[in-house]
């Protein structure tokens, strides 16, 4: 059991994410989690409904993956990756050039989606540069991405509503269109925006960046597939290449196995992390082309100048590996329709509460969009004093929970959510 010596240790030192180091929000210890279950060291027990981040698809404590990483421990945890190689990196990378797009031939291995996004990025700045088009050096975007929190990443972000707008002035500038937008009824996609920047600045532009149908943490937004069918044809058009970050929706999360695949379509550069080794090791990957690698190449040298130190670490390739042997023999997309249709019916009866500005469901994500931003602290405890683990961040309480969540467990998450919002009047939660 955590002390409370240790937890006020925790208190005065360790900084947590998004938080302040000199006044924190509270925190709540953990001894163990199992399934669906998170045990508290008080020894209570809470539903998680976040999958620790959108990762943990299979659960807690799976034995698959327990069985991997410790069969990986027994011969290597970890070997640098710069001139040599091992069996579960080969293996990883084969299983991803094959459920990928057929494009796609080349896996570049990070240690976080934020570095891997930077790779991306890389790749697509050093293709043109490499090929005698060293003007093609912004990236094309949206309004309401998130990519992550290093400084290229950053540079993506929504930089009015996003989270990073303090480094707006030491950020490289880019172009940000509108926000996808599609008609409910039509499904017709609105590109003015988009179509008006890519036409203007094609000249200029290396690549698009998006994420694929649900941007994340930038605020839960859905889009329909024919915005990126159009994206990708504007792309084509106007020689830019397409980048599609897939770390938030990648393996099963919105109902295929990547979400890009609801449009057919491919990209030049894909994105992958998160559930990418079941939520227990950091772990992420970049995809590219045969094109992108020999544009790279054009010059002679090839050489793309990235590696990070725990790049395609063991224990994390083996995991991974376990991870995606489980989906390919599971029932996750079973799983992810029947949770779909349960938030859809659960989460219903928030649409005629006045604290609330939208409900959506894509998949095995349910969003509670509310008028104004909740406190923190005090919605958390009401959560945890309700028996869920529920993290929500500015106007948006949400839903990601594990894959192998059980109906009545997926009740006790959206009961719990009407439960606080009834609690909380309704208003200024």
């Amino acid at each position: 059991m955590i002390s409370q010596n240790s937890l006020e240790f925790d208190k005065k030192h360790i900084w947590h994410p998004y938080s302040s180091a000199v006044n924190p929000n509270p925190v709540y210890p953990i001894e163990s989690a199992q399934g669906v279950r998170l045990q508290l060291s008080n020894g209570a027990t809470l539903i998680d409904g976040m999958s620790s981040w959108w990762a943990a698809i299979h659960g807690y404590n799976h034995p698959s993956l327990n069985q991997a990483i410790y069969d990986q421990t027994e011969k290597m945890a970890h070997i640098m990756f710069g001139g040599l190689t091992h069996e579960p990196a080969i293996s990883l990378a084969q299983k991803l050039i094959q459920l990928s797009s057929d494009s796609l031939k080349k896996v570049f291995f990070a240690d976080s989606g934020s570095v891997a996004i930077e790779v991306a990025m890389k790749m697509a700045l050093q293709y043109w540069s490499s090929i005698g088009q060293p003007k093609k050096n912004k990236l094309l975007t949206v309004a309401g991405g998130y990519h992550g929190d290093t400084f290229g990443a950053m540079s993506v972000c929504d930089p009015v509503n996003g989270m990073h707008q303090l480094f707006s002035q030491n950020l490289m500038q880019h172009y940000f269109a509108d926000a996808p937008y599609c008609d409910e009824a039509t499904q017709r996609a609105d590109l003015n925006s988009f179509t008006q920047l890519i036409e203007q600045h094609h000249q200029q532009l290396a690549a698009v960046i998006l994420e694929p149908i649900v941007q994340g943490a930038g605020g839960m937004r859905f889009y329909c597939a024919n915005y990126l069918v159009q994206v990708r044809a504007l792309c084509d058009q106007y020689d830019v290449l397409l980048i599609l970050d897939e770390i938030a929706t990648g393996f099963g999360r919105t109902g295929s196995y990547f979400a890009y695949q609801q449009a057919n379509i491919e990209a030049d550069i894909l994105v992958l992390g998160k559930a990418l080794t079941g939520g227990y090791m950091t772990l992420a990957a970049t995809l590219t082309s045969d094109k992108i690698a020999e544009g790279i190449n054009h010059n002679g040298s090839g050489i793309l100048m990235h590696g990070p130190t725990f790049m395609a670490n063991p224990l994390a390739c083996s995991v991974a590996n376990a991870s995606l042997d489980l989906l390919a023999t599971g029932r996750w997309q079973q799983q992810v329709m029947q949770i779909e249709k349960q938030l859809s019916e659960e989460l219903n009866i928030c649409k005629g509460f006045s604290s609330v500005a939208d409900v959506r469901v894509k998949g095995a994500i349910g969003v509670v969009e509310l008028k104004q931003a909740v406190d923190m602290a005090t919605i958390q405890q009401q959560f945890v004093d309700l028996g869920v683990w529920i993290r929500p961040f500015n106007k948006l309480i949400y839903l990601m929970p594990p894959y192998i969540i059980e109906p009545q467990e997926l009740s006790q998450l959206t009961q719990a959510i009407i439960t606080v919002l009834r609690n909380n009047g309704e208003e200024n939660c």
